[in-house]
C-alpha cells in the first residue's frame, strides 16, 4: 500500500496531491514499474475522499503515462518510469528557474541563490 499524506492547508488540489505524491515515489524508485496500485475505490476509501478525486488523478497520471490501466486487472505503474522520470526533472528546473527569477526580482543576488543551493 503506498502511503499519501494529504495537507487539506495547502492550497494545491488534492488530486494534485496525489499525482505529485505517486509521480515523486516513481522518480525516487518506491513504486516500480509493472507495481500493482490500489485501485481508486481503495485509494478513496483509505485516504477519505471522494473517488472522482482520485479518478481525476489517475487521469492525469494515466495521461501522463505514469499508470497504466486495464479493466479487469487493475491499475499498474507504467514501464516508462524512465520518461516520467525525465519530464518530472524538466518540470522541476521549469520551477527553479521562475524562483530564482521571482527572488532576483526582490533584490537577491546570483552568488546569494548558488550559496542557499550549495547549502551554505
Amino acid at each position: 500500500m503506498i502511503l499519501i499524506n494529504l495537507d487539506y492547508q495547502d492550497r494545491t488540489p488534492i488530486y494534485e496531491q496525489i499525482v505529485n505524491t505517486i509521480e515523486k515515489y516513481v522518480a525516487v524508485g518506491i513504486l516500480k514499474p509493472k507495481e500493482q496500485i490500489p485501485s481508486i475505490r481503495e485509494l478513496a476509501t483509505t485516504l477519505g475522499i471522494n473517488p472522482n478525486t482520485v479518478k481525476k488523478a489517475y487521469d492525469i497520471l494515466e495521461n501522463k503515462k505514469v499508470i497504466t490501466s486495464f479493466s479487469t486487472k487493475g491499475t499498474y505503474i507504467s514501464d516508462q518510469t524512465d520518461e516520467v522520470l525525465e519530464n518530472r526533472k524538466k518540470e522541476e528546473m521549469k520551477n527553479l528557474k521562475k524562483q530564482i527569477e521571482v527572488l532576483k526580482g526582490l533584490g537577491v543576488t546570483e552568488q546569494e541563490i548558488i550559496k542557499v543551493i550549495q547549502g551554505k
